[in-house]
């Protein structure tokens, strides 16, 4: 891309917003990953308590928190309703692939 680029514009107050989204950006992906890592903690705990990796009262649950979490922090409710539901399925399917391979400890 050429700095030319009127999109662009590398001397713009665009430029600071920009990089104050990619900042803010690599501090969202430090968190899923840290999400991530809890989620592979609680799969060895369901793997052990023979658990299964889809509790759907915890799947509302946490579809809910997000939704009553997100109106006060001004976000749109059912936006945050569904990252959160999209984020769970993955996170759903990590714990079944840890489940499915068995116990490990």
């Amino acid at each position: 891309m050429s700095t030319s680029d009127p999109h662009l514009a590398p001397d713009s107050a665009m430029h600071d917003l920009r990089a104050r989204i990619d900042a803010l950006d690599a501090q969202l992906i430090a968190l899923l990953a840290e999400r991530s890592t809890l989620i592979d903690e609680a799969a060895r705990i369901k793997a052990r308590e023979g658990l299964p990796a889809r509790i759907d009262s915890r799947v509302e649950e946490v579809a809910a928190n997000a939704r009553r979490l997100a109106g006060p922090a001004g976000l749109d409710p059912d936006l945050a309703e569904a990252l959160w539901r999209l984020m769970m399925e993955h996170f759903i399917a990590q714990e079944d692939r840890v489940l499915s391979a068995g116990p490990h400890d």
